[in-house]
This record gives C-alpha cells, sequence and structure tokens, in this order.
C-alpha cells in the first residue's frame, strides 16, 4: 500500500485551513485517511503549522512519501 503525507482542505469558501494527514495515495484528497498529524492555516500571517515531527518522522522512516507542499512544510 503506497502512504503518502498530504494535505486535506477544511474550511470554507475562500478561507481554507489543512490537515497534515497520512493516507493511502489512492484515496481522494479530502477522503480517508489513516492518521491525522497536523494542521496547516497560510491566512494566518505568518503561517500556522502545527505538526506532531515524532509522528512524521516515524512515517516517513516507514516509508511514507510527502507531496511536494508537505515536503516544505516539514522542511
Amino acid at each position: 500500500m503506497p502512504v503518502k503525507i498530504r494535505l486535506t482542505r477544511r474550511g470554507r469558501k475562500k478561507a481554507p485551513y489543512y490537515h497534515i494527514v497520512i493516507a493511502d495515495s489512492r484515496a481522494p484528497r479530502d477522503g480517508r485517511f489513516i492518521e491525522r498529524i497536523g494542521m496547516y492555516n497560510p491566512i494566518t500571517n505568518p503561517a500556522t503549522i502545527e505538526l506532531d515531527f515524532d509522528r512524521a518522522l516515524d512515517w516517513l522512516q516507514k516509508g511514507a512519501q510527502p507531496t511536494v507542499n508537505c515536503k516544505v512544510i516539514l522542511s
């Protein structure tokens, strides 16, 4: 099962915030996920990032591939 670290969109129209989740790559963007490891809010100045770094590192060591946007957030 290929696993990805990616963003799921939440919030209302024109006011998004995102959950950082571990999900099967075949699942829809806002669909089923395995674990929620954080939150990203681009609307605040500066952008708010809450992340469980230990869980993210654990999933990266297990072979989860972050998407481009999540790679920027994790760095």
